[in-house]
C-alpha cells in the first residue's frame, strides 16, 4: 500500500488474484462495478420495501455512503454499503408500518437511523484510539463467523419461499443457478469473472424466450420502461427526532457492528491482507453514511455481504471497482428508466442469483472458523456455532417490552453472550 491517505492501484496483467490496492484495465473495471451493483441490487431494493422507503432513494444513497465509506477507510477495505435487514423490525415497531406501500410515519425512523449512525460513529472513534481488541474479545471468530454465516442462511427462505410462486418460477431458479454455477466453473477469463452478472444475463433471456414467445410464464413487461422518464429526483423524507422511537432504533448498533466487523474479518481471510487497523475508521465510515441516507430518507446501511461473496467467487477485491459501483448507483438512483428496466427483472430470476449469493455469504462465514482455526474439539465453540446457526436461519424472535429481535438479532446478541457465558472456562 502506498502512504498517501488513497492507494496508487496497479494494474494487474497476470490474472489470478487482484489486490484491494490492484486493478484491472479499465473496461473489465466497469464491467465488474456493475456486476457489484447487480450483487446488491436484490437486497438494497428489497430492504427499504419492506419498511415502505423509496427504493431509488435507498439505491442513491447506497452509492453515496460506499463513497463515504471507501474516502474514510482511505480506499484500503474493499466493500459496499447498502440497505441493513437489521433495520426491518424495529422501523415496523416505531412506524407501525402495514407492510404495502409508502411509510406514512417514516420520519421517526428516521430519527432512529440517524441516533443509530451516531452511536456506531462513537464506538469506530474509540476502536480507533485504542484498538478493536476489547471488541474481538466479545467478537472472536467463533462468533463473527457464525454471524456472517446467519447473514446467508436467514435470508435463505427468502429466494426459495417468496421469490418462486409458481411452479414455472421454481424451475426459473433453478436454471438461474445452474447457469451461474456452469459460468463460475466452465467459463474462463473476464466472463468468469462476472459470473453472476453473465448467469442473470443468460437466465433473464432464457425467461424471455420460454415466457414471452412460448407462453410458459408470466412475460415480461416493458410498457413501465417506456413510459418512464430518464432522469428524475426521487422522493426524499426529512426525519423527525422521538426519543422512544430512538431508544428502540439504537440498539441495532450492535448487529451493525458485528456485521461490519466479520465483513472485514471474512475480507481479511479471502485477501490475506490484515485489514484490522481500518476497523475503527470502518465503523466510522458506515456510521456516517448511515447518518447521511437517514437525513434524506434512505435506510440505515451496512457493509454488504453479498458484495463479499461475489469477491469470494471472482477473486477480485480491487477497492476502486466500489467506486464504480457507487457512481453507477448514484446514476441510477436519479433515474426512473433504470428502476422500471430493473422491476423488469422476473422475481424468479433474481431469486435464483439470490440462492447463489446468499449461499456464498454463508460460506464467507464458514471461511473466516477455516482461515481462524477455530478449534470444533472444544465443546464452547461447538454449542455457540450449533445454537447460533439454527437460531438464525430459523429467524428466531424473542420480544422485549416494545423492541422486536427477528433471526439476525437475536443470533448475534445470542452469539456473543454465550461466547461470554461459555469461554469463561476452558473445556
Amino acid at each position: 500500500m502506498s502512504s498517501s491517505w488513497l492507494p496508487t492501484w496497479r494494474i494487474n496483467t497476470t490474472g489470478g488474484v487482484v489486490a484491494p490496492d490492484e486493478r484491472l484495465p479499465w473496461g473489465p473495471t466497469f464491467a465488474l462495478g456493475l456486476q457489484h451493483v447487480v450483487a446488491m441490487f436484490g437486497s438494497t431494493v428489497l430492504g427499504p420495501l419492506l419498511m415502505g422507503f423509496d427504493t431509488n432513494v435507498a439505491i442513491l444513497m447506497s452509492g453515496v455512503g460506499t463513497l463515504i465509506f471507501f474516502l474514510i477507510v482511505g480506499g484500503r477495505v474493499p466493500s459496499y454499503v447498502g440497505s441493513s435487514f437489521a433495520f426491518i423490525g424495529v422501523v415496523g415497531a416505531v412506524t407501525a408500518y402495514s407492510g404495502s406501500g409508502p411509510n406514512p410515519n417514516i420520519g421517526i425512523a428516521l430519527g432512529g437511523i440517524i441516533a443509530c449512525g451516531l452511536i456506531y460513529v462513537l464506538i469506530g472513534v474509540v476502536v480507533h484510539a485504542i484498538g478493536a481488541g476489547w471488541i474481538e474479545r466479545f467478537m472472536p471468530p467463533i462468533v463473527t463467523g457464525s454471524i456472517v454465516a446467519i447473514i446467508g442462511l436467514n435470508l435463505a427462505l427468502v429466494p426459495i419461499k417468496n421469490m418462486a410462486p409458481t411452479q414455472f418460477d421454481v424451475w426459473v431458479q433453478a436454471i438461474t443457478f445452474v447457469c451461474v454455477a456452469c459460468v463460475a466453473v466452465f467459463s474462463r477469463g473476464m466472463l468468469q469473472r462476472l459470473l453472476i452478472l453473465a448467469g442473470l444475463i443468460i437466465s433473464y433471456i432464457i425467461y424471455l424466450i420460454l415466457a414471452n414467445v412460448l407462453g410458459l410464464g408470466q412475460p415480461i413487461n416493458f410498457a413501465g420502461v417506456a413510459a418512464a422518464s430518464w432522469i428524475g429526483l426521487p422522493n426524499f423524507h426529512a426525519p423527525k427526532f422521538e426519543m422512544n422511537a430512538m431508544l428502540l432504533i439504537v440498539p441495532v448498533v450492535v448487529i451493525l457492528v458485528a456485521e461490519n466487523l466479520g465483513h472485514i474479518k471474512a475480507v481479511s481471510a479471502m485477501t490475506g491482507k490484515d485489514l484490522n487497523p481500518y476497523m475503527g475508521r470502518a465503523f466510522i465510515g458506515d456510521g456516517i453514511a448511515t447518518m447521511v441516507s437517514g437525513s434524506v430518507g434512505g435506510t440505515g446501511v451496512t457493509t454488504y455481504a453479498e458484495n463479499i461473496g461475489v469477491m469470494a467467487a471472482t477473486k477480485i477485491y480491487s477497492t476502486i471497482i466500489f467506486v464504480i459501483a457507487a457512481l453507477l448507483a448514484i446514476i441510477l438512483g436519479f433515474s426512473p428508466k433504470f428502476g422500471a428496466l430493473i422491476q423488469t427483472i422476473p422475481v424468479s430470476v433474481m431469486g435464483g442469483v439470490s440462492i447463489v449469493v446468499f449461499g456464498l455469504i454463508a460460506v464467507a462465514g464458514a471461511k473466516i472458523w477455516v482461515e481462524n482455526k477455530v478449534d470444533f474439539s472444544k465443546n464452547s465453540n461447538l454449542m455457540i456455532a450449533a445454537i447460533v446457526l439454527i437460531l438464525g436461519t430459523g429467524d428466531y424472535t424473542v420480544q422485549i417490552g416494545s423492541m422486536t429481535l427477528n433471526g439476525i438479532g437475536t443470533a448475534t446478541f445470542g452469539a456473543i453472550l454465550l461466547n461470554a457465558l461459555l469461554n469463561r472456562k476452558t473445556d
